[in-house]
């Protein structure tokens, strides 16, 4: 158990902070790589989690006001991305949570976005030259992985049993016959799927890399053509029909194709570097046990 100035460190900071860092890495990290490095993001996110517990506190002692309309447009976009008000609204109840603790939540977040923009505030972008060594230093990690492109419709049975199961393969089955005698599937998706993807963009997933997915909807994708619809595949989330819109085999990545990447990676790494020694000033004065 870890404890900052007497009070304890919740397991699930360290959670969020380490699959944040998964989440960052990925983007800029083949998975084999990504997979050796696990214990020391572990390592990393004890550190982060820490660290944004200091500036948390920090933030509060320097009494940072966040403007109202700023947590307005937080929980704005909260709901557009799970399908409005009343979905999130509903996700909220679920959870055992209110819309006010979500405010404070997102309150607290703001503080130390503040914090850490007045931190940063100065901080010159990387220049070409050396994003161009960055590159040329690390050329492999910027190998382009096989990924797919796809929509998909999900319908979850209401219950485990074998009657809901079979009256949500029926229905999908039904949307399939639609699909197959021209209707748009995007539109499907939107009325039908009970995924946030069917409300927010007809269904689509964008792009993804093998082993993103769970495994048979990872094999049903890869296994596919572009332009083909599946047959109806069955996933813990429940019964999926998926159309495959676009397929990368990968391979060698060029500086122009990665320079978006790497500006950002020089970024968070220029960044992390300046919050960093914020918060070693911060650890000195601070009483911490069990890290």
């Amino acid at each position: 158990m870890i404890t900052i100035n007497g009070q304890r460190l919740p397991d699930e900071a360290i959670e969020f902070e380490y699959r944040r860092l998964l989440q960052f890495y990925s983007q800029h990290m083949p998975a084999d790589e990504l997979k050796q490095e696990t214990a020391a993001l572990r390592t990393k996110a004890v550190e982060q989690a820490i660290g944004a517990k200091l500036l948390i506190d920090e933030a509060h002692r320097l009494d940072i006001k966040v403007p109202v309309s700023r947590v307005d447009e937080r929980v704005d976009a909260m709901a557009e991305q799970v399908g409005g008000k009343d979905m999130l609204d509903l996700r909220l109840r679920e959870n055992g949570f209110t819309e006010e603790a979500l405010r404070q939540n997102i309150e607290q977040g703001c503080k130390v976005d503040i914090l850490v923009e007045k931190l940063c505030d100065g901080l010159a972008d990387p220049i070409e030259a050396d994003m161009r060594a960055h590159f040329e230093a690390n050329k492999q990690s910027y190998v382009q992985p096989e990924r797919a492109s796809a929509q998909h419709i999900l319908i979850r049975p209401e219950s485990d049993s074998d009657a809901d199961r079979v009256t949500a393969e029926s229905k999908l089955d039904g949307i399939k016959d639609q699909i197959e005698k021209g209707s748009d599937f995007g539109d499907l998706a939107a009325v039908h799927s009970e995924c946030p993807s069917g409300k927010q963009n007809g269904g689509s997933l964008g792009w993804f890399g093998r082993g993103m997915m769970v495994p048979e909807f990872d094999e049903a994708v890869f296994s596919m053509n572009v332009g083909e619809l599946s047959d109806i595949i069955e996933t813990q989330f429940g019964f999926h029909l998926i159309y495959k819109t676009g397929a990368d085999e990968g391979g060698e990545a060029s500086f122009d194709e990665s320079e978006t990447k790497i500006r950002e990676l020089m970024r968070h790494d220029a960044r992390g570097r300046c919050i960093a020694a914020h918060v070693a000033e911060l650890r000195e004065k601070a009483d911490i046990q069990g890290a």
